[in-house]
C-alpha cells in the first residue's frame, strides 16, 4: 500500500477513534459476509464496523492516546465504532457473539478508557441510558410524592390540634376572671392600719 493511501486510512481511524463514544475490538474469523452484515446492522444508525490492518491501527491509536490497544490488535480484526450509548451497542455485540461463537470480543475503548473483554461483556449487563433515565424519573417522582406527604403532615397535625383546642373551650367563655387576675396584697392588721398615737 502506498505511503499515501496508509496515511489516509490512519487519519480514517483515529478520527473514528475520536468521533465514537466507543470502538470494541473483535476477531471476526470464521464468519461469513452474510453474518458481518447482519452485526453491522444490529450496531444501529450511525455506528459501523470496519476491518482493519493491525499495523495501521496501533499508528492510529497511537496517536489518539491508546498504545496500550497494541496487544489486541493481532490476527484478523475488525472495529464496532459506536455512535451511539455504548451499552446497547455492547448489548448487541454479546447478543450476535452468543448466537456465532466465532466472533470473539477482544476488548476497546468506552468513553476515552481502555476496557478488557471482560468489561464489555459487563457493559452488556448494565440497563440502557433510557431504562437508568426512566427509573431515576420514577424514584424522583416517589421522592418528591413524599416529601410532599412530610410537608403535609405537619400543616394538617397543627390543623387538627387548632380543632381540638376549639372545642375544649367554649366560645364566649371571658379569658381569665379579673378578680382572679388582680394580684393579691398582703393582709394588714388593725395595729398596721390605724394611725400612730402622738404623744400630745
Amino acid at each position: 500500500m502506498p505511503t499515501q493511501a496508509k496515511a489516509a486510512v490512519i487519519d480514517e481511524i483515529t478520527s473514528r477513534f475520536q468521533d465514537s463514544s466507543a470502538a470494541v475490538l473483535t476477531e471476526y474469523r470464521g464468519l461469513t459476509v452474510a453474518q458481518l452484515t447482519q452485526l453491522r446492522r444490529s450496531l444501529g444508525a450511525g455506528s459501523t464496523y470496519a476491518v482493519v490492518k493491525n499495523t495501521l491501527t496501533k499508528r492510529a491509536a497511537d496517536q489518539v492516546g491508546h498504545a496500550d490497544l497494541a496487544p489486541l490488535l493481532n490476527g484478523p480484526t475488525a472495529i464496532a465504532f459506536i455512535a451511539g450509548d455504548p451499552v446497547e451497542a455492547a448489548k448487541a455485540i454479546r447478543d450476535f457473539a452468543k448466537a456465532n461463537p466465532a466472533l470473539v470480543v477482544k476488548g476497546g475503548v468506552v468513553e476515552g478508557r481502555t476496557v478488557d473483554a471482560a468489561e464489555v461483556t459487563r457493559l452488556a449487563d448494565v440497563e440502557s441510558r433510557e431504562v437508568l433515565l426512566g427509573k431515576l424519573a420514577g424514584a424522583m417522582k416517589g421522592n418528591l410524592t413524599k416529601a410532599a406527604g412530610l410537608f403535609q403532615a405537619p400543616l394538617s397535625q397543627v390543623a387538627r390540634l387548632a380543632e381540638a383546642l376549639k372545642e375544649k373551650k367554649p366560645a364566649g367563655d371571658a379569658p381569665a376572671d379579673d378578680a382572679s387576675a388582680a394580684p393579691t396584697t398582703p393582709d394588714t392588721t388593725d395595729a398596721d392600719a390605724a394611725p400612730a398615737a402622738s404623744d400630745d
